[in-house]
């Protein structure tokens, strides 16, 4: 698997690659899902400084405002064979800014998450990125190994907040249901999920990524139909690994590289490649998966 900072160079795309990236295109229809790359989109003019990665190769005046959230996908395979796996996970967490402010600390006003930053570290809550903030947010930074520690609150580290915040809190909202049975619930508000049977933890709560604007994750009740541990997608060809359907066409499963983006999947619920494995492991056909809130920014 690629490093963060290859990723990040191997992000930072000129013209004729962009040119030659896949648009949005139409919904996935159910027969034939597809990936969940966002669609690769120029900045425009005077408009608001898009966020890139925040290390070396990640400022280019080329680089998508909707940023790729996969690394290039390993060949596809001929025939019916495993899709290859990672070489290794991808241990490093590297947060995402403004392009201005790329190797520089504290330079913008407000992060792309500073309300929900701010309230997750206990911090008063006003929106506005204080000195104190700075200082807060970097700290929590360094200790989480976020990359840059500049005291932005970007999609990196408000997902790693919210993620340790739900390990002492799992669902305050009490919005997932506790049935007898199995029930993988989705919480798209802090782009989380976990599974649950009765009042016990069956597979503990991990980040997710979900639908971008026009292909929202359905919410609300839904049942697991469909499993393949190998899928490929005929309509975009690109690998789906551990892919299990729940809606038409919606499914979770792994994707390559970093899952705290600026940019959302099509509509599947991606996970990091061992939390998709894992997954594989705890659900059957059948069981029941419930969806709520709304991806934040959407």
């Amino acid at each position: 698997m690629l490093s963060s900072f290859a990723l990040a160079a191997s992000l930072a795309l000129g013209p004729a690659a962009l040119a030659a990236s896949p648009g949005p295109g139409t919904p996935v229809p159910a027969a034939s899902p597809g990936p969940d790359a966002p669609a690769l989109v120029a900045p425009p003019a005077g408009g608001p400084d898009p966020l890139v990665p925040g290390v070396v190769g990640g400022g280019t005046a080329e680089y998508p405002m909707d940023t790729p959230d996969q690394a290039p996908p390993p060949l596809r395979p001929e025939g019916d064979v495993p899709v290859p796996e990672p070489e290794e996970e991808v241990d490093e967490l590297v947060e995402y800014l403004p392009r201005s402010a790329v190797g520089a600390a504290c330079t913008a006003k407000a992060g792309a998450h500073q309300r929900r930053v701010e309230r997750l570290l206990g911090l008063r809550v006003d929106g506005k990125q204080s000195a104190a903030d700075c200082r807060a947010i970097r700290a929590f930074q360094v200790k989480e190994k976020i990359k840059p520690a500049t005291g932005y609150a970007g999609p990196v580290t408000w997902a790693r907040a919210e993620l340790l915040a739900a390990r002492k809190n799992l669902d305050p909202g009490r919005r997932c249901p506790v049935k007898a049975y199995a029930v993988a619930c989705v919480d798209l508000d802090r782009q989380l999920m976990w599974v649950r049977k009765g009042k016990k933890v069956t597979y503990r709560v991990v980040n997710v990524r979900t639908g971008r604007p026009g292909y929202a994750t359905r919410t609300g009740w839904h049942t697991v139909y469909r499993r393949h541990k190998d899928h490929w997608s005929s309509l975009y060809d690109t690998p789906m690994p551990y892919a299990q359907f729940f809606s038409g066409g919606q499914a979770f499963h792994a994707v390559h590289g970093q899952l705290a983006t600026p940019g959302g999947s099509r509509g599947c619920v991606n996970l990091s490649h061992a939390d998709a494995r894992r997954l594989w492991g705890v659900l059957r056909k059948g069981d029941r998966v419930y969806i709520w809130g709304k991806r934040p920014g959407h």
